[in-house]
């Protein structure tokens, strides 16, 4: 199981958990929490009427007067009110009031006056100036039927002479309970929706890192060319910086044992020639001979040093992953200073050179190395192309591409040597001298291209060879 899907997953059991556990208290608490709120109010209420109603209760007229007909027109109210969202159109308090042995002498129903409440708690044990308060269900088997009882004492110089109770249905506050709870799911829903977002987010950000790095590892281990995942701080870049320089590490000495090897092997030959023909100087021959051997000796030594020249930049190249500098460059006049300086060549065999490149073409890319490509191929070219022969250097823009062909007029590569020519060191026979080049100019060139994000095809076409390197637009 990849490590963005197991750190999503432990993620959003942590979430679930913690969001489970976190709503199911806080449903818990919405009920009595209302419960608790309501019967504060209840007490205020009580403790009021309590008051209100002590002059009329101990001059025994509370029956007598207006009282009744108050609390009836009371209980008939519809105020018509909005609380959050709830309509609230009539009231639930019911009022009764107790003797000091507990029977009502006052109820705001009408339906309990006379009868004995003194062994319900809220009468009970206010009688006995204590808290008294209860709540009981008006139908034994429904639980939503019960009803909050809040009692206050009437006090005549602090004997207790009555009881004022006020009494409200819970199930007048289970719209506002049920509201709130609907309100609490939605957003504790819409939390964990959100954590879980951004959970998944953060996975995908996390192991798009990892593969990004892995890629770059990957790419590394098979000897192509990479750019470094760059990171902002942090553990991902430290791991990013080790990475890199583990990898410069490792590869900085197998590059230089790889060199070693193939310029040991590479110089073999040349140095042979020197020595056998230093050797035969030492003993007497003709001057002609002499002067043959000397020439021997010059043209090995100048081979030497263009190997190592050669090795040189190409180690430059493969060392670099990526341009220095970015400028756009003019084709047509890089093409014309690379023609320029094969100039003598050129017209020492007789050439016909066709330059069929707009002027207003640019490539974006480092001007130095491009030129030092395009010269390895025009070099590479002029080896083949036999006197009188044509040279064409043509380019073109289609679509996101920008192409260079570079035509030259010659006997077809062979089919076995097609794969090989951007090798290290192969090389085919050129036909004036028979002899071999140093074997790193093609991939020399196909380096190049490639550093700036370019692909190189050579091919045989129609009266001769052609290469084309394509570059981003």
């Amino acid at each position: 199981m990849p490590l963005g899907i197991r750190i999503f997953l432990v993620y959003v059991l942590f979430v679930g958990l913690t969001g489970y556990f976190v709503l199911s208290t806080v449903m818990e608490e919405i009920r009595p929490g209302v419960r608790q709120s309501t019967e504060e109010t209840l007490v205020d209420t009580a403790n009021l009427l309590a008051e209100i109603l002590r002059d009329d209760f101990k001059a025994g007229t509370l029956s007598e007067n207006r009282w009744p007909e108050l609390l009836k027109a009371y209980g008939e109210r519809q105020p018509a009110a909005t609380i959050w969202g709830l309509p609230k159109n009539q009231v639930n308090h019911r009022i009764y009031v107790t003797d000091a042995e507990g029977k009502v002498v006052l109820d705001s129903s009408g339906l309990a006056v006379g009868q004995d409440y003194s062994r319900w708690n809220d009468v009970y044990l206010t009688l006995r100036g204590q808290y008294g308060a209860r709540s009981s269900r008006s139908v034994a088997d429904d639980p939503n039927s019960s009803v909050m009882h809040v009692g206050a004492p009437i006090r005549d110089n602090g004997r207790i002479i009555g009881v004022v109770t006020v009494a409200k249905p819970n199930s007048s506050l289970q719209p506002y309970v049920d509201r709130t709870e609907r309100r609490l799911l939605w957003y504790g829903a819409g939390l964990i929706g959100l954590g879980l977002l951004f959970g998944a987010l953060l996975s995908w950000w996390l192991s798009a890192a990892l593969r990004r790095l892995t890629g770059y590892a990957q790419a590394v281990s098979e000897g192509r060319r990479a750019e470094l995942p760059h990171y902002r701080g942090g553990e991902l870049e430290q791991l990013a910086t080790a990475v890199e320089h583990m990898r410069t590490q490792l590869e900085g000495k197998a590059y230089v044992e790889r060199y070693v090897h193939t310029l040991t092997h590479e110089l073999k030959s040349p140095l042979a020639a020197i020595r056998g023909a230093a050797e035969l100087l030492q003993s007497d021959m003709p001057g002609e001979q002499r002067a043959r051997f000397v020439s021997n000796i010059d043209s090995e030594s100048a081979r030497m040093q263009h190997l190592i020249e050669r090795l040189l930049n190409l180690a430059q190249v493969e060392q670099r992953h990526g341009l220095e500098e970015r400028e756009a460059v003019p084709l047509a006049e890089l093409a014309n200073q690379v023609l320029d300086s094969q100039k003598a060549r050129i017209e020492g065999k007789g050439l016909q050179v066709e330059q069929r490149i707009d002027p207003g073409l640019k490539l974006s890319g480092e001007a130095f190395l491009l030129r030092q490509a395009l010269g390895n191929l025009l070099e590479n070219a002029l080896d083949f192309t036999p006197a009188g022969g044509v040279l064409r250097l043509s380019a073109s823009r289609a679509g996101d591409q920008l192409r260079f062909s570079l035509f030259n007029q010659a006997e077809p590569i062979p089919d076995y040597a097609l794969a090989r020519l951007t090798e290290r060191f192969y090389s085919l026979p050129r036909p004036d001298s028979g002899r071999k080049s140093t074997g790193l100019g093609l991939n020399f060139v196909e380096e190049v291209v490639q550093l700036h994000g370019g692909q190189m095809q050579i091919g045989n076409v129609e009266g001769g060879v052609e290469v084309t390197l394509r570059f981003p637009a």
